[in-house]
């Protein structure tokens, strides 16, 4: 592994330095284990720690199929799925190793009594598989998280409608969070040049399925003069939805929960912002059995203050749940709830009047085709949006890393050191990285 980390902080990336290294038999990863599944029983949520269930092990390194890539991970960052994989929520991970095991031969190498997590990451192509040709080893790249065999007829228009359609890390394993990631060569991109390594990492899944939910076609379709309500606006994956709101033309209500992300979407360059929590909105009563629609109302009398009496034309739904009956209520006639994931529960409620009667429309969005999450690291590439990474790990520490974000004490982005050996490695375009410096490192240290 050494020789491998040597190779790369050479600054060498011909391709014959980097198929003439040797690959080693193992490699340290970040897993959860089969035999832990019931580690939490009887716990809540929101006691479960990750810190307790995720393990660094040595692992043996598997064969490569048709197709695929082995990538050095120089860093990776933690999302949400890894969280729910961590504390075993909504089900353990393990069922879908094992149902994925059954499909192939080639698919039997991810049923295993650990679970290598991790759905992004940034580093260099060691080996590609047979039938790889447009990758080569030595090259530079970041992973979009979608898994896909595509054999199936339904992929071919959208490929997250592939029935085999999975997520990399979490529905597969040999995931991102590890000295060496495998993944299919149709999950590769190119690295952005003027970013450091756990940079370039952070973005992937959030960018990508901000992307798709707000900006495709597939998803809200936004255009310019939109009005956006985003939850989380300074979090993992509201932080790019607001870069995108802004880079588009559209106009973004920021839902925060503190002062001090109040002020990163300030600088980010929303002008409007609301603290829940200093609003003290109680969209449910204190067991969560019925909701409030006063509050509702509230809730939208307070957005129309921020917008000279204007609903929204989009929410940019994601925390499930606790939100979704206010999400629907304040969105404009004819409006868009566009839902991705569910941080505070599966099972929405909201009043079907003010959809039905009001001609709004719910539109459900999954993470990213490859095109998506293609245009999407574009953006990053150019400029146009940046990586909101806030505070960098080492993987030795990676279970704080999710239990930051398990509690929601985070900002923006947490990102994890792989075989770098420190942050700020990897720039390879100085020069476009310098006029940008700032609105990389504005989420850093809040």
């Amino acid at each position: 592994m050494q020789e491998i980390l040597d190779a790369i902080m050479s600054g060498d990336r011909t391709e014959e330095t980097y198929s003439e290294l040797s690959v080693p038999e193992s490699f340290e990863a970040v897993v959860v284990r089969k035999d832990e599944v019931d580690m939490f029983e009887g716990r809540a949520s929101k006691d479960k720690d990750p810190r307790e269930s995720l393990h660094i092990d040595e692992v043996p390194l598997p064969e490569l199929a048709p197709g695929e890539a082995l990538v050095a991970v120089m860093a990776s960052s933690v999302n949400y799925n890894t969280v729910w994989t961590s504390i075993f929520e909504p089900v353990s991970t393990f069922g879908f190793l094992e149902r994925y095991g059954r499909t192939s031969e080639a698919a039997k190498r991810h049923d295993l009594p650990y679970h290598i997590v991790g759905s992004d990451l940034s580093g260099v192509v060691l080996r590609t598989g047979p039938g790889v040709h447009l990758w080569k080893p030595g090259q530079e790249c970041v992973a979009h998280c979608l898994s896909v065999e595509l054999e199936h007829h339904d992929g071919h228009n959208d490929t997250m409608l592939d029935p085999e359609q999975r997520i990399w890390g979490f529905e597969t394993n040999f995931g991102g969070l590890a000295q060496l990631a495998i993944v299919k060569a149709n999950q590769l991109m190119p690295k952005p040049e003027h970013l450091t390594w756990e940079e370039a990492a952070s973005p992937g899944l959030v960018n990508s399925t901000a992307y798709r939910q707000l900006i495709s076609k597939n998803g809200a379709a936004m255009k310019l003069g939109d009005r956006v309500l985003i939850w989380g606006a300074s979090g993992g994956l509201g932080s790019y939805a607001t870069q995108m709101a802004l880079a588009g033309g559209a106009t973004p209500i920021c839902i925060v929960s503190s002062p001090e992300k109040a002020e990163i979407c300030r600088k980010m360059g929303a002008e409007l912002v609301l603290d829940r929590r200093e609003k003290d909105y109680r969209f449910w009563n204190d067991d969560y059995t019925q909701q409030n629609p006063r509050e509702w109302k509230r809730f939208g009398k307070d957005i129309r203050e921020l917008t000279n009496g204007h609903d929204v034309d989009i929410v940019f739904e994601h925390p499930g749940r606790e939100t979704f009956g206010a999400s629907v209520y304040v969105t404009r006639k004819g409006g868009t709830i566009t839902t991705c994931a569910s941080t505070s529960g599966y099972m929405h409620e909201y009043d079907n009047r003010y959809l039905w009667m009001n001609l709004k429309k719910i539109v459900s969005s999954h993470f990213a085709n490859y095109r998506e999450a293609w245009e999407a690291n574009s953006l990053i590439r150019r400029g146009l949006i940046q990586p909101t990474l806030s505070k960098t790990y080492s993987m030795k520490d990676v279970g704080q890393a999710a239990y930051d974000v398990h509690k929601n004490a985070h900002q923006g982005k947490v990102g994890v050191l792989c075989l770098a050996p420190e942050e700020g490695l990897g720039v390879t375009n100085p020069e476009r990285r310098e006029p940008l410096v700032d609105r990389i490192n504005r989420f850093r240290n809040v």
